[in-house]
């Protein structure tokens, strides 16, 4: 993939903590990365490293306590419509609207269309995640997949600079999220949005990214960063990409073990 000279999303030296009932977490350390327009950027590592919660830093949700997070070289300190979010979580879509309604109301909310103008746009991106015949539907009647692709749709309708997708085919069995992955890459083709995607799976790392950035055990620091755009997931080199990462990991893990123990 040719990338521009200037990112997209600059991270640089991003430190990141949350409190808990009785602790402070130090989430992140330290923790640099550039996107480029166009990117199936991925982040992977354990639970527990900081991926979701940097993710939440990109959204506008939660401030640096060092570094910092620029979107086209200006320093997000809040929540924009510039960045729309994706979650696991099937309870994302508002249960007495259609399939239609939550996507519409995602743009006449935010204030960017008025309501022709936003059904129009929302029944566009309705149709690229292939849900045009279940636009007047509820949410309760759909299968978890069909509710991920109104949230995706709903995100790309937005026409965000990135969308932000936080693990969100980590809820539905195998053959399902093989499914979801391979649509989300068919709709990268028809529209080459940017995306930053979160997830812990190896495997799905390797399928979804052009560019992979792998995360240390807790707290996440920056292990490596790999190339994987272009390669078969299922193919040889996507083995062995699948293998490396494996090996980085494991290898971080040990270490780490090993230090708690000393």
């Amino acid at each position: 993939m040719v990338q521009t000279a200037t990112p997209l999303l600059s991270v640089q030296g991003v430190t990141l903590r949350y409190r808990t009932k009785d602790h402070l977490i130090t989430a992140t350390y330290r923790v640099s990365f550039d996107v480029f327009r166009s990117d199936r950027f991925v982040i992977v590592g354990p639970s527990g490293c900081g991926k979701s919660t940097l993710l939440k830093a990109v959204g506008g949700y939660l401030p640096t306590v060092e570094g910092h997070i620029k979107l086209n070289g200006q320093e997000i300190v809040k929540p924009g419509p510039d960045r729309v979010m994706v979650f696991q979580e099937f309870d994302q879509l508002l249960p007495w609207k259609t399939v239609k309604e939550n996507v519409v109301f995602a743009l006449t909310a935010s204030g960017r269309l008025e309501r022709k103008a936003a059904e129009e746009k929302a029944m566009h991106y309705i149709a690229k995640v292939n849900l045009s015949d279940f636009a007047d539907s509820l949410p309760h009647t759909l299968s978890g997949g069909m509710k991920q692709r109104v949230a995706i749709a709903r995100g790309m309708a937005m026409e965000p600079d990135i969308l932000l997708m936080d693990e969100p085919f980590a809820a539905l069995d195998a053959l399902t999220r093989a499914k979801m992955q391979e649509e989300l890459l068919q709709l990268w083709e028809d529209t080459r949005f940017t995306v930053l995607f979160v997830t812990h799976s190896i495997p799905e790392a390797v399928r979804i990214g052009s560019r992979i950035l792998l995360l240390s055990p807790h707290p996440g620091q920056v292990r490596a960063e790999l190339n994987s755009d272009g390669l078969d997931a299922t193919g040889p080199d996507g083995k062995l990409l699948t293998q490396r990462i494996e090996e980085l990991l494991f290898q971080e893990s040990a270490t780490q073990g090993r230090m708690a123990h000393v």
